[in-house]
């Protein structure tokens, strides 16, 4: 008897819980990126571009939308960093565990910063650091135009 008394209880909270869900007005706790958007045009533009031009490009892109979230948002930094990957390719590295590799052909890719490089190290008494990064690409999505 008393079980049955908890579910009805347990029940009844639940309910209460999914009206005011439906009937407050709530706002995500999810934050964006203010350079989400730079950062879809950035790629974008970089894949209508000849593939030959397309690192140097982006590149240029990634400085910009860097220096223009610094400036503008500063309590919300925007960074990427550049490295050539052991098969000539231009890697480009975001904070957030994402990379977007631009192989010697001029094809993009979409990766995950750890997963998808087998990566080795330089390690000193004071310092970690990235020595090598070879792209998976059977791991990475590439991205296509329409």
């Amino acid at each position: 008897m008393l079980r049955d008394k908890w579910e009805v209880v347990g029940l009844q909270i639940a309910i209460d819980v999914v009206e005011r869900l439906n009937t407050e007005n709530l706002q995500s706790g999810v934050l964006f990126s203010p350079a989400d958007a730079m950062l879809r045009r950035a790629i974008l533009n970089t894949l209508k571009a000849p593939a030959a031009e397309r690192a140097r490009l982006f590149e240029q892109f990634a400085a910009e939308i860097e220096a223009y979230v610094a400036v503008h948002y500063p309590e919300r930094p925007w960074t990427c960093r550049c490295f050539t990957g052991t098969d000539g390719s231009r890697i480009f590295r975001g904070g957030v565990g994402h990379s977007l590799v631009i192989d010697t052909s001029g094809r993009l890719w979409r990766a995950r910063s750890y997963e998808d490089f087998d990566t080795t190290f330089t390690i000193t008494e004071t310092v970690c650091e990235i020595a090598t990064l070879t792209p998976r690409y059977e791991h990475m999505r590439e991205y296509l135009t329409d």
